[in-house]
């Protein structure tokens, strides 16, 4: 194990010790980010009113809650007893999260035409197949300690991947000089989900979690300042861009 594995793994070891007030803080810091990734889950809601009520998914992807579905399930096993102690409201946050995504996949698969139907179907499968996978190499071949950093970096790798598709607004941002495809309320949530985890993360001394809701909450700073600075000429917020986004 690496010198780093070996301070996470001390570090998640002494979290249960921390005083009440540590304690209070944390689990603060946890709700409040559980309240906002709500947010950010129900956000989805009106692109799928509108394949419901149109009777078709248009041009929209099923990338993007595949994916989603995948990172939710990743990070709900992380943060359940067999990984990590101490971190069950990641584990309540990616429940929630997993099951909005499943909604959201089975809605497109229900809506789609037969050929995007297989295809959605099969990369469903395959996320189920790639989650088992990773339960199973990680219960089979890694006791609790090393478990914990095994599961971590791949959920570090899969959050930092997500942040593809902030990045890729931030960019149409910067081009087009418009934050209708960047609602605010969105930004605004991903700012603060990312901070309250960060937050969290940082009171348990966990780096799996502070890393990634680290750079979260700086795409978050960005996306908010590039609303304020962009705001004036452009028209009303629309549909969150989720055509190209993975």
């Amino acid at each position: 194990m690496n010198s780093l594995g070996l301070s996470v793994a001390a570090a998640a070891a002494t979290t249960s010790s921390g005083s009440p007030f540590h304690d209070i803080c944390c689990y603060g810091a946890g709700i409040a980010g559980n309240i906002f990734a709500l947010v950010l889950f129900i956000s989805p809601l009106p692109t799928f009113k509108r394949i419901v009520r149109n009777g078709s998914t248009e041009q929209f992807s099923a990338m993007p809650y595949i994916y989603s579905l995948l990172n939710c399930l990743i990070c709900l096993w992380y943060g359940l007893p067999f990984v990590s102690y101490g971190v069950v409201l990641v584990a309540t946050v990616n429940t929630i999260g997993a099951v909005f995504q499943l909604a959201y996949t089975a809605t497109f698969i229900a809506f789609a035409d037969a050929k995007e139907r297989v295809k959605v179907s099969s990369l469903l499968v395959m996320v189920f197949g790639v989650f088992g996978l990773i339960v199973y190499v990680s219960l089979a071949l890694f006791d609790h300690q090393t478990r914990q950093i095994f599961v971590g970096y791949i959920s570090v790798a899969s959050l930092i991947f997500m942040f593809a598709s902030p990045l890729s607004i931030i960019n149409l941002v910067i081009r087009t000089k418009s934050v209708e495809y960047m609602p605010f309320y969105l930004s605004l949530s991903m700012f603060l989900m990312s901070i309250s985890f960060f937050a969290y993360g940082v009171l348990l001394h966990d780096f799996f979690i502070y890393i990634p809701n680290g750079i979260g909450t700086f795409l978050g700073v960005i996306q908010l300042v590039l609303y304020g600075y962009f705001r004036k000429g452009s028209g009303e917020d629309r549909l969150p861009l989720l055509v190209t986004h993975t």
